[in-house]
């Protein structure tokens, strides 16, 4: 089948998987704006609260599921099955929008500005240089991660609060929740490596062997999700200075990580090329952050575009340069 007629099937058929208590619950089939992308989605809703109690399913990648294979009953079946379980689990159902549950809990995310603009227009957020700084919601912390929600106009509403309250709580939220971690990149590669099986002792003499000022960086959190956003701390950067003792280039290798490098070990354009090439080979649309490098001036302690990559957008698509901003810019 082809992905339109999947997806009418799948609106068509899923209800029919999940047990008869359920298929009573409201159903709504969307498009949702997710990071760098827009997609198919499925929720079912209790008609007594009107808030989502399943996680939210996506046909396109049921679809990924189908071209490889899979028999479509198995997938809708299995899909079933992942939203009833999430049916009985109560800490799977968002909390009640108000201040008091959203005041600490509230966490940067940085995200591609181009890449983005029909979410940006409904969410608010504040632009950093070529990205956006959006704001979610974390309604869920277990020994797996965590599990939050974007914060939209509308949920902004509903808590009273304006893009300027969301930054100043985000900022002290996001360090406590999601604490900055800047390791080597040998010592990353290393855990890796002995994971697959190497014994770590070896695994230190082949990646333990450049002088730290030589070596790359990676920015993140303690968790590794969403974890770009840590170069919008000081402290990371700072800890950075003191080994390259050097200004900093910054490469966005995902939403997830940004890679740090002394600002004497390279060029800021051909670190640009690597950095798309790498994109578009090796990086999932949805964690791609940015085809650019940034630069941080270890006098002024301040961020900006170091490079001027033509492909402003992530999905291939060249874009119009739409200029240069700061922490401070625009916001709504």
């Amino acid at each position: 089948m082809e992905y339109q007629e999947f997806k009418k099937v799948v609106e068509e058929q899923l209800k029919e998987y999940v047990p008869e208590p359920y298929r009573s619950m409201e159903w709504d089939s969307h498009k949702v704006e997710k990071v760098n992308q827009t997609l198919d989605a499925i929720n079912f809703r209790s008609k007594e609260s009107g808030l989502n109690v399943a996680p939210t399913v996506y046909i396109n990648t049921m679809y990924e599921q189908y071209k490889s294979g899979e028999d479509i009953e198995d997938i809708l079946r299995d899909v079933a099955g992942v939203i009833v379980r999430a049916m009985k689990e109560k800490d799977k159902i968002i909390p009640e929008l108000d201040f008091e549950n959203a005041k600490d809990n509230i966490v940067f995310q940085l995200i591609n500005t181009e890449q983005n603009k029909e979410m940006l227009e409904n969410a608010p957020h504040r632009e950093f240089q070529d990205l956006s700084i959006i704001y979610r919601w974390v309604v869920n912390r277990n020994d797996e991660g965590i599990a939050s929600i974007l914060i939209k106009d509308h949920i902004a509403d509903q808590l009273g609060l304006s893009e300027s309250q969301l930054y100043d709580m985000a900022k002290v939220n996001t360090k406590k929740i999601l604490p900055i971690a800047v390791r080597p990149m040998g010592e990353v590669l290393m855990e890796i490596l002995a994971k697959d099986g190497m014994p770590m002792e070896l695994a230190q003499i082949m990646l333990n062997t450049l002088p730290a000022k030589e070596q790359m960086y990676v920015i993140s959190n303690n968790i590794g999700v969403n974890g770009a956003s840590s170069m919008l701390y000081e402290d990371g950067l700072n800890e950075l200075v003191d080994i390259f003792e050097s200004d900093i280039y910054i490469m966005p290798s995902s939403v997830h990580e940004c890679i740090a490098i002394s600002s004497d070990m390279g060029d800021p354009e051909e670190l640009a090329e690597m950095v798309e090439s790498i994109n578009m080979d090796q990086v999932e649309l949805k964690d791609r952050l940015s085809n650019q490098v940034y630069f941080y001036d270890k006098e002024t302690k301040q961020i900006s575009l170091a490079s001027n990559n033509p492909n402003k957008r992530l999905d291939g698509m060249v874009a119009e340069n739409r200029g240069r901003y700061d922490i401070e810019g625009p916001s709504r």
